[in-house]
């Protein structure tokens, strides 16, 4: 082989090194530091609002617990030193979405539902009707 084509040959190959982000192949090592970041500047901003620690980890439970709480700390220490108060959050914290049931659960609960509100209906017909004059 010449040294031109084992240049072509190593090039070809760097450049499809190079670009595999681009084509969405995901690096596992970029992904652990990405969540370890983002979870460490949630443990930041739970601080930095206010809320306990044991309420950061409830609201976001996939994010590492131990990133989490190392942001928080270092919140905490930057807010002791440089005497930064609590900003209170104006959104209250959106809690994650309800599981959902089991089919023969769902099915038994919207019978339910519409057999309480049939009866409420019946209630209010059956219901003597008061006349305002006498």
């Amino acid at each position: 082989m010449s040294f031109r084509s084992s240049a072509c040959v190593g090039l070809s190959a760097l450049a499809l090194l190079c670009g595999c982000d681009r084509l969405g192949i995901s690096d596992p090592v970029k992904d652990a530091a990405n969540k370890e970041a983002d979870s460490r500047a949630t443990g930041s901003a739970c601080r930095h609002a206010g809320r306990a620690i044991e309420d950061c980890y409830a609201i976001n439970p996939d994010a590492s617990r131990a990133a989490v709480y190392a942001g928080w700390k270092e919140m905490n220490d930057y807010m002791r030193e440089n005497k930064i108060e609590v900003v209170k959050p104006e959104l209250a914290p959106t809690a994650p979405p309800p599981k959902p049931a089991a089919e023969g659960e769902a099915g038994s609960s919207a019978s339910a539902e519409a057999s309480a509100s049939a009866s409420a209906e019946e209630k209010s017909a059956k219901a003597p009707k008061k006349s305002g004059s006498h």
